[in-house]
């Protein structure tokens, strides 16, 4: 049995960052256990921002998860992919950076006063730590960090110009950056791609070649975490298979667990810590009961407004194999064109109504008419607006549902449980329908493809989103950090009733954040990383943010 000080339990994108944030202290040695393989930084699949959709569709970089039958969704089994791999999903996902609405973090701190040090003041210095923009620094950014993030050009898309305008002329706000003073508007979308016009995962921005060399860190891949090791209510170990043998490696400081929000949750209850009637069903020892873990399960989903494009200006002849291989050669040999972005280059969040403090929608545009995983594309020209709602009141649950590692989870998110959720979605259609009939859009609009202009009444419009809604991948909160009887850690991670264990992924969000996930998920690991080592936190930033204050929705 080798002997480190920390075991890392997952590559992803907290597993990546503290592995590169502990062994920077070159007396520390840390074993960072990833269940999929290398990053195969030579696969363009992975590696082209415009290729996302590839990876996803694998088995090599995305362990394909699905959920049970969705109760309130047709009862269908919806996908819920996560990453596979040194990277973990900051390998396979839309490479969109957002980090989250200010008032996300400080209503963590006000709903739990353990979370008082997770505002957002707190919060931003890491975000900037973390941070290389390629446009440069300022109070809201950061300009040497390991993540590598590119704001798009004025020369993109023109596209993308008409849809935030459109957005504008609707009524709604128009910000430079959505993570910066006021994400509510419409504005430019950044993106976690490198100056070479690579994806910046995790893998690539904190595991670069010289942190990978380090002799105090070790990395192995195709290791499956079985079960945490306990002497009473003391993790000291990890038991892992890797090429049908079992192996055992001991740490002397902690265990950090960092397997995202479906993984993690069934490795402790694997390991004996969870709801005691389950792990009983089960046959597994208790080590401490925390019936929160698994529980408080939250994703985003969203929902596309298509319409076809009157003007050539989409990139539909992107699809074409003869383009495809022109954008390809210009991505390989000079790390530009097409090849080098996500497409995301436009966004927005707003709130659809008075009631929300802060913005309750998301929308990503895009402009080609195609679905996220790159199926059902629409020959034609055409476009489409991502959108969703924020957060969610449903809640869902993973277990486990044997001891065998290699067995998938239960997994239920309970899509659309409440009556807000609905309400949320059948504005988020209507709006998106109004956006898209102002002046800067209508030389551009043609028909409406989906939901369809006869998809009108209240019923219809829940009849469309009950069979067309879908994830947004980005599970979360199924350990939630706090002090409630629902809570699994603490204010740093630490698991409640154990010792020397620690979770650090999306799973500890209490509530998820406004956004996507990547960038809060590698904050929180920046910022535990400096408690674990016993650095003093980053000083509180002192910059304005924006808030509503009673201001309508939909103002200018």
């Amino acid at each position: 049995m080798r002997e480190f000080d920390y075991i890392i339990i997952g590559a992803g994108s907290a597993g990546g960052v503290l592995a590169a944030r502990l062994s920077e202290d070159k007396e520390t040695n840390v074993l960072l256990l990833e269940a999929g393989g290398p990053d195969y930084r030579l696969d363009w699949r992975t590696q082209m921002p415009a290729a996302l959709a590839f990876p996803i569709q694998t088995k090599r970089y995305n362990w394909g998860y699905e959920t049970d039958p969705e109760p309130h969704m047709n009862n269908r089994r919806m996908q819920c992919g996560r990453g596979k791999g040194l990277g973990g999903s900051s390998l396979i996902n839309g490479m969109c950076y957002i980090r989250g609405n200010a008032m996300d973090y400080d209503n963590w701190a006000k709903q739990d006063p353990l979370l008082a040090n997770w505002t957002y003041l707190d919060c931003l210095p890491y975000f900037k730590k973390a941070e290389t923009r390629d446009i440069g620094g300022n109070d809201y950014h950061g300009d040497n960090g390991p993540l590598h993030v590119t704001t798009p050009k004025t020369g993109n898309n023109e596209l993308f110009h008409a849809m935030v305008e459109a957005g504008v002329q609707a009524g709604y706000p128009r910000t430079e950056d959505l993570n910066g003073y006021q994400q509510e508007g419409f504005g430019p979308m950044d993106r976690t791609v490198s100056p070479n016009g690579r994806r910046c995962s995790t893998a690539r921005g904190y595991l670069s070649d010289e942190v990978r060399a380090r002799e105090n860190l070790v990395i192995v891949t195709d290791a499956t975490t079985d079960r945490i090791l306990f002497e009473g209510k003391k993790a000291v170990g990890v038991c892992y298979l890797k090429a049908d043998q079992s192996i055992k490696a001991s740490a002397k400081k902690e265990v950090l667990l960092c397997s995202g929000a479906i993984a993690s949750p069934t490795i402790l209850q694997r390991s004996g810590i969870g709801n005691a009637e389950l792990l009983k069903e089960l046959d597994i020892p208790l080590v401490h009961e925390l019936k929160g873990v698994g529980e408080n399960l939250q994703d985003h989903l969203e929902l596309y407004v298509q319409f076809e494009c009157t003007k050539p200006v989409s990139i539909a002849p992107s699809l074409k194999l003869h383009n495809q291989a022109m954008i390809g050669a210009e991505w390989m040999f000079k790390g530009t064109g097409l090849g080098a972005s996500n497409q995301f280059e436009a966004g927005g969040f707003i709130r659809s109504d008075e009631r929300f403090e802060w913005p309750n929608l998301q929308y990503h545009f895009l402009p080609i008419a195609v679905n996220y995983d790159g199926s059902n594309a629409i020959e034609s020209h055409g476009f489409q607006a991502h959108v969703g709602s924020m957060r969610s009141p449903s809640r869902g649950r993973v277990r486990i549902k044997s001891r065998d590692p290699y067995e998938y989870p239960s997994i239920l998110f309970n899509y659309m449980a409440t009556e807000q959720d609905w309400e949320e979605f059948r504005a988020a259609i209507r709006i998106t329908r109004d956006i898209f009939t102002q002046d800067a859009l209508k030389p551009y609009v043609g028909k409406e493809l989906s939901p369809g202009i006869e998809c009108q009444s209240d019923e219809e419009l829940d009849k469309f989103i009950r069979e067309h809604a879908e994830t947004a991948f980005h599970p979360s909160c199924s350990n939630k950090m706090g002090s409630g009887e629902d809570a699994v850690v603490d204010n740093f991670g630490r698991v409640h009733g154990v010792e020397h264990l620690r979770v650090v992924d999306a799973s500890i969000m209490p509530i998820i954040t406004t956004g996507n996930l990547n960038a809060p998920t590698i904050m929180m690991a920046e910022k535990i990383a400096d408690h674990i080592r016993g650095i003093e936190p980053l000083p509180r930033a002192e910059v304005p943010y924006f808030k509503a204050n009673g201001l309508p929705a939909k103002h200018k």
